[in-house]
């Protein structure tokens, strides 16, 4: 595929732009390292489900001061960047690895590539389709396969909503049963009431369904995983009610991978304690041979 590479923003400047790659555009935020730092690299950043880009928010400024330039990107139909708003097959899991390769090669550089939750699956599928354009792969809060039974019935209760109402009415009905905890993820206390809606309302319903399934029915990938030539970090709060803390021991170990578990941080480490989760990030990042993958 074709690189369409920008320059990196003025040093210190947070940059709302948009990512141009073969696959289209996607929205992203780029934040490069800190003024007098020597930069170490790029990292690529995905969120998970009916997340986006702002879910990384506390992370940007902590690691451009250890000299990582961090680009949080919109996913296909996520938030901010564009996609089918009812054909489901434009969501499968290949086409977002593939969206995630050529946002990887748009950026010029190997990158470091952290997914988070569904992000960490798509971002599995990416390296397991082509690893080269990755430095290391860390898994924030993502486990081996299917979410547990629980979440399960969540994503089930959120799918049977949008089979028979617009999303506007979902917002209203999820706003009639108290705050919108369950729709607002890492970024439900980044961005406030407004951010929430308005991310809402802009995900497409169809990227809702289709990843909303595959969270459901994703199989186990980890041998798959093991076999590629990257460093992996696996990376958890304390607490996890979407993937059980020892399934995700249990997956660092197969893996052969660095592990941090961050105290009193739950399913979204990157907002419940941003500082110690981008010092976990930098410190596994800082290990690694500098401009190489493995």
């Amino acid at each position: 595929m074709t690189a369409h590479s920008a320059p990196a923003p003025p040093p210190g400047a947070a940059h709302a732009r948009r990512l141009r790659t073969p696959r289209g555009e996607f929205a992203v935020v780029d934040v490069p390292p800190a003024p007098g730092v020597t930069p170490k690299g790029v990292v690529l950043l995905l969120p998970g489900y009916t997340g986006s880009k702002e879910d990384f928010a506390l992370v940007h400024e902590p690691l451009a001061a250890r000299g990582y330039r961090t680009v949080a990107v919109d996913g296909r139909g996520q938030y901010e960047s564009d996609g089918p708003a009812e054909d489901e097959s434009a969501y499968t899991r290949e086409e977002l690895a593939r969206d995630v390769l050529a946002q990887a090669d748009a950026l010029g550089t190997p990158v470091h590539l952290v997914g988070h939750s569904l992000g960490g699956q798509i971002a599995r599928a990416a390296v397991i389709l082509d690893h080269t354009p990755f430095r290391s792969l860390t898994l924030m809060s993502s486990g081996p396969g299917r979410i547990s039974v629980s979440q399960e019935q969540r994503v089930k209760l959120l799918r049977d909503a949008l089979a028979v109402m617009s999303m506007a009415e979902c917002w209203e009905a999820i706003l009639a049963m108290g705050p919108p905890e369950d729709v607002g993820g890492p970024a439900r206390g980044i961005g406030g009431p407004e951010l929430l809606r308005n991310r809402w309302l802009g995900t497409k319903p169809a990227q809702l369904l289709a990843t909303g399934r595959q969270l459901c029915t994703e199989p186990d990938r980890v041998a798959e995983l093991a076999a590629v030539p990257l460093p992996f970090h696996v990376l958890s709060g304390e607490r996890d009610d979407t993937w059980p803390v020892p399934d995700l021991d249990e997956m660092a170990r197969q893996l052969g991978a660095h592990r941090t578990v961050i105290g009193g941080a739950e399913h979204s480490p990157a907002a419940d304690r941003p500082a110690p989760t981008a010092r976990a990030l930098a410190d596994f990042w800082d290990t690694l041979p500098a401009g190489a993958a493995s």
